[in-house]
């Protein structure tokens, strides 16, 4: 499905990731853990269209993303979370959760219809619609973030540290909501970062370890 193969990626003069070989199928969760620095965040903003290879190349389901920009890989069915959540606070939760779907020029019935599956997924959003990106706390922001990464991906779904600083209350419902995500959509891939594995428990179906920018796969 996903193919890194050999990535190199220098930020700043600094070599950040070491020859990045993996292969991401369909229907996994992998856990990617690693120490803060380590090249967790990197990798998912590189395999997004964020941060420019180095060398190397990538694929996806046949198709080639090494010099394909951002939007078109988000138009491929891949749903990126960061860490950051970077929710617009200016919007509301449901215009936040329509913007992507917008922006690939869908239909306000299959924007709709997107919406309902992600409340069935986050049902605790449903109330929050109306609220705007502002009003909420940052664990509210962090489900949000994933609502809307799920909004468009259907096939992939990068979540950056999705755990850090949420209460345990908020971290049972985000496992909760992966675990529904998946019984919903079985043949989705998820790719979670986290810098400590105890966080993720039993979500991943294989953990894999960077350090200083290569991937031990386990």
């Amino acid at each position: 499905m996903l193919n890194l193969s050999a990535i190199d990626v220098d930020l700043a003069g600094n070599r950040i990731l070491r020859g990045v070989n993996a292969s991401f199928e369909s229907s996994k969760t992998i856990g990617i853990v690693g120490r803060n620095g380590a090249g967790k965040t990197t990798l998912l903003r590189t395999i997004m269209g964020l941060i420019k290879i180095k060398s190397g190349k990538i694929t996806f389901y046949g198709a080639d993303l090494t010099a394909m920009p951002a939007h078109k890989r988000a138009a491929l069915k891949v749903g990126y979370a960061p860490e950051d959540r970077a929710i617009f606070p200016t919007m509301t939760v449901a215009e936040n959760l329509s913007l992507p779907c917008e922006v690939q020029g869908q239909s306000k019935s299959e924007i709709e219809a997107r919406i309902q599956t992600v409340l069935k997924v986050l049902p605790q959003l449903e109330p929050m619609l109306g609220r705007s990106g502002s009003a909420l706390s940052g664990g509210q922001g962090k489900m949000v973030a994933l609502a809307r990464a799920i909004m468009v991906g259907t096939r992939l779904l990068l979540l950056d540290e999705p755990f850090q600083g949420l209460a345990p209350k908020l971290a049972r419902d985000y496992t909760e909501a992966l675990e529904r995500l998946k019984e919903l959509q079985p043949d989705l891939c998820v790719v979670i970062t986290e810098s400590n594995v105890k966080l993720l428990g039993s979500i991943p179906d294989q953990i894999w370890v960077i350090e200083r920018g290569s991937i031990t796969l386990n």
